[in-house]
């Protein structure tokens, strides 16, 4: 039996994905290879080797923000890590909020991003990039409690930093930190 897709997860039908027939242009057939170009972009939070993952295809031909929304289509099986990396990539600094709406709706994935950006305005009040992206978002119910990653596992969460005082949790944003192995 095969696994069920984030559609089923969120009660909706599953639909063919249009990114993921794109990014299989490009040699990126399979969910790790997804996940593969977006650490090789720069979140290097899911790094699990020494050394970054080389990129497959330029930002040019398949920009983040399509990367992001392919590791976050509903058409995707269910995996609440894919959602969580989509979420570091959809954060890039460059990302434009119109393409990323615009892709949101031709995969169907309202909620999904809804939900994402609902959590960084959470984190991040100060930063438009979420405000703006939800106005460009219909109104919905939030998803059944558990489908997607509880909000803070889009940060990343501190602890103590000195005697007394606990860090602040800091959104998870892709970085090409050459301390891991990027390329300055």
């Amino acid at each position: 039996m095969n696994p069920p897709s984030l559609a089923q997860k969120l009660g909706t039908t599953t639909h063919m994905s249009c990114l993921r027939h794109e990014a299989e242009r490009f040699g990126l057939r399979t969910e790790k290879d997804l996940v593969d170009e977006a650490i090789a972009r720069g979140c290097f939070h899911f790094l699990q080797s020494d050394t970054p993952p080389a990129s497959r295809v330029t930002e040019t031909e398949f920009p983040n923000e399509k990367l992001a929304l392919a590791l976050l289509t509903i058409a995707n099986r269910y995996e609440p890590w894919l959602i969580r990396v989509g979420a570091m990539l959809l954060s890039h600094t460059d990302n434009d909020v119109r393409q990323i709406a615009r892709h949101t709706r031709l995969e169907r994935s309202e909620s999904v991003i809804r939900e994402i950006a609902l959590a960084g305005q959470r984190y991040e009040p100060e930063n438009l990039f979420w405000s703006e992206l939800l106005g460009l978002l219909p109104e919905l119910p939030s998803p059944q409690a558990g489908v997607l990653p509880h909000h803070s596992r889009y940060v990343s969460i501190p602890g103590k930093i000195g005697p007394g005082r606990m860090g602040s949790p800091a959104w998870l944003r892709p970085k090409k930190v050459t301390s891991l192995g990027y390329a300055a």
